[in-house]
């Protein structure tokens, strides 16, 4: 999106094997051969290379979607998710600082939330994070806090819900469960399935994350679907519709580190950043199937 408005876009990324990097691999393909996108293999745990980065480059702003995701696994190996989201984070703001670049979108968690009323809105104390991937985001988003207060840094911080999409990560449902349907496997559900979330179209998530970039001071926006929470029931309904085939489910136990519900409130982004989503979770599930299918052999070889 930022490539076809006209602007010259740097990429970074470690290209880590968290999950199947041939994903990761085709992501950049399509990417690589725009003129105006520059891709650096580095890792945000590194602040030399960071302060390389940054003098090599002039930007206006920064995005920081760099992170280690996953709830679950977070719980296997604590140590890199502060790594990463805390101390990338803490990077990325001293390289800004140094180097006079004063805006930032630093891409947050849903996860905080847990716990607390819905539908969510970004004025509840979020201080009882249940995993240690949600805690350590809340301290790269205290981070942030601190160097706008210090250096006068502008800071949005985007709350995502439930991320899905075409390419998404293939330790989340949707790619999972059309993966295993298709090919006739069963496929894992935690818990009896009505367990929901506030699904949110990787479009519109961009869109959001881009309107984000203006002046703000310091600021906290959900972007989510705004919906009424979907269970894990109508997304596999939907995936056998739209593949014409019936799933196998193999019933796991609820897992204590996942939330119950997600639903955002997300009246501060649209009447701040004038955003609101534009594509239905049942319009975004049918996309990713109709991607998969066209895209069948590839995902074949995605090991999830």
């Amino acid at each position: 999106m930022l490539l076809e408005q006209g602007h010259q876009v740097v990429g970074i990324d470690n290209l880590n094997d968290y999950y199947d990097v041939r994903l990761k691999h085709h992501r950049l393909q399509g990417l690589e051969t725009q003129p105006a996108f520059l891709f650096h293999q580095l890792d945000i745990e590194s602040q030399s290379g960071l302060d390389n980065l940054f003098k090599t480059h002039s930007f206006d702003a920064v995005l920081n979607l760099a992170a280690r995701a996953g709830v679950r696994q977070s719980m296997v190996d604590p140590h890199v998710y502060m790594a990463t989201n805390a101390m990338g984070t803490l990077n990325i703001l001293e390289s800004m600082r140094r180097s006079g670049v004063r805006k930032m979108v630093l891409a947050s968690t849903s996860s905080l939330y847990a716990g607390l009323p819905m539908p969510f809105n970004e004025d509840l104390p979020v201080n009882t994070p249940i995993s240690p991937y949600a805690a350590s985001k809340k301290a790269a988003e205290m981070m942030a806090y601190t160097y706008h207060a210090l250096y006068g840094l502008d800071i949005s911080i985007t709350r995502y819900f439930t991320v899905f999409g075409p390419l998404g990560r293939p330790d989340m449902a949707v790619m999972r469960f059309i993966k295993w349907i298709s090919e006739g496997k069963p496929i894992e559900v935690f818990g009896d399935g009505s367990q929901s979330r506030d699904f949110t179209y990787v479009d519109d998530i961009a869109s959001g994350t881009i309107a984000a970039l203006r002046q703000v001071g310091f600021e906290i926006f959900n972007l989510g679907g705004g919906n009424n929470p979907i269970s894990m029931k109508q997304i596999i309904t939907w995936i056998e519709e739209d593949l014409g085939k019936s799933s196998m489910l193999d019933i796991k136990p609820f897992h204590k580190a996942d939330m119950v519900s997600t639903w955002a409130d997300i009246s501060k982004a649209s009447e701040i950043l004038s955003w609101s989503p534009r594509t239905s979770p049942r319009e975004g599930i049918r996309n990713c199937v109709e991607y998969y299918l066209a895209n069948k052999k590839f995902f074949a070889k995605v090991k999830l």
